[in-house]
């Protein structure tokens, strides 16, 4: 294993920040946006959101008798909770919102050394099932932000927005095929500016953002007022938060096999234990749910330094950026084609990486075949018209009304329906646990 000197590791540290900012910041953008906030409560929320990410990997590398992985690993927003979460703010409130992500903290903190244990209803034709229709859910989103983002306004879908939609989509495109090692593994990032200096060619890019935010600033609990909780909001919340759990465990086993360390029963539970502790913490300073970003671990064999010194600098560099606003400010200014370009990409990515789990189903089953089946039929159809539901009382509605809780809810079930317990067994673990390895590597 190859050591870092300080120089080093903080210019590994700066390419892992790289590698997922613009992950990071798409949380934000887009729940952000949905919910109508001004450009100074969207420049807090990108910033914190940064720092945030920071503290959360900080979480994770700290390891003690409580809480901390202890592996070299990165945190984000949870890109699966995006759905959900407009949903909430949209139809009951923001403090609903945050109540209901506190809730989903609290509950992976007292599940999680039971979690370690029951992870066997999660075998591929369910995370398989489940990735995909996240993917597959959000591509939507990413075709109406390259129309414009407002469905109703005169210019959506204007010539201007599309060419900066498909400029951004195919010059990802061409860094991601074309370039080398670290640039091609920040393509998504790359884009982004490439296209917002496109945008900014055709003044289409306002700089009032940057020149409004102050300097500095620190994080403010309730910044958006006092939680409020509401049941179906903390229910569905909460299976958001089993669903990254789920894609967590992939990311904890990937990363020991490639540091030749066995991960334990104990090493899972003190894992999901710090990612509780950060959902709490994006409850309590307005954020988000977080967790493991997968294409981190790319960087750690890219580089062939697979130690933590280099995620300590980059846990700390997130943290100092997100203490600067006009830092947050950059990101709020990226126009909506351009960010749905990126996003596009993207979302497509993760269905087609939950296509690549269901590759090593068995589909000569018949009972496979139906639980896929009926679960992204389910899973896309609920998104596509939420309203089918709009005769049952709104908590249901909210419960019922989201695609990827839905699918989620139809996987499991009809899995343990068709399989029973007794085809839950350590086959199925090890092979889920191999193929999220394959998947993440």
């Amino acid at each position: 294993m190859k050591k870092a000197n300080n120089s080093q590791a903080a210019l590994l540290g700066l390419q892992h920040l790289l590698a997922m900012y613009s992950g990071a910041v798409a949380v934000p953008l887009l729940i952000g946006t949905a919910l109508g906030f001004n450009t100074e409560q969207m420049t807090y929320l990108v910033s914190i959101d940064i720092f945030m990410c920071g503290l959360a990997t900080l979480l994770q590398l700290m390891r003690n008798r409580y809480f901390g992985i202890g592996l070299p690993v990165v945190l984000g927003c949870a890109i699966q909770a995006v759905e959900p979460l407009k949903m909430i703010g949209s139809q009951f409130t923001i403090q609903t919102m945050y109540g209901a992500i506190i809730v989903a903290g609290i509950f992976v903190c007292l599940v999680s050394g039971q979690f370690s244990k029951v992870k066997r209803l999660f075998p591929p034709v369910v995370t398989g099932t489940l990735i995909t229709v996240i993917g597959l859910t959000l591509i939507p989103i990413a075709v109406q932000n390259i129309g414009g983002g407002n469905a109703s306004a005169k210019d959506f879908g204007s010539l201007t927005n599309i060419t900066l939609g498909f400029v951004t989509v195919i010059l990802i495109l061409a860094i991601q095929v074309f370039a080398k090692g670290f640039l091609s593994s920040i393509a998504v990032l790359l884009g982004l500016v490439s296209g917002s200096l496109v945008a900014a060619a055709l003044g289409l890019v306002s700089l009032a953002p940057l020149h409004e935010a102050p300097w500095f600033h620190v994080p403010q609990p309730f910044y958006f007022g006092v939680p409020h909780f509401e049941w179906s909001s903390s229910v569905t919340m909460i299976i958001i938060a089993l669903v990254s759990m789920v894609e967590s465990t992939g990311v904890y086993f990937a990363l020991g096999d490639i540091l030749n360390k066995k991960i334990t029963e104990k090493d899972l539970k003190l894992g999901y234990r710090a990612e509780g502790m950060a959902v709490i913490l994006g409850g309590i300073f307005n954020t988000f749910p977080y967790t493991t970003f997968s294409q981190n671990v790319g960087l750690l064999e890219l580089s062939g330094i697979k130690t933590k010194r280099p995620i300590y600098w980059s846990a700390g560099l997130l943290m100092l950026l997100g203490l600067l606003p006009k830092a947050g400010a950059l990101a709020t200014m990226i126009p909506t084609p351009v960010l749905g370009g990126a996003m596009l990409v993207m979302f497509a990515m993760i269905s087609v990486q939950g296509i690549r789990i269901l590759a090593s189903v068995d589909f000569t089953n018949q009972r496979n075949i139906l639980v896929v089946a009926v679960s992204i039929g389910l899973g896309l159809g609920v998104s596509i018209y939420p309203n089918i539901f709009q005769n049952l009382p709104r908590t249901v509605q909210l419960f019922l009304g989201n695609g990827i809780v839905v699918a989620s809810l139809s996987s499991v079930l009809l899995n343990l329906v068709f399989k029973g317990r007794e085809g839950l067994a350590k086959k199925d673990i090890k092979q889920q646990v191999r193929v999220l390895e394959e998947v993440d590597e």
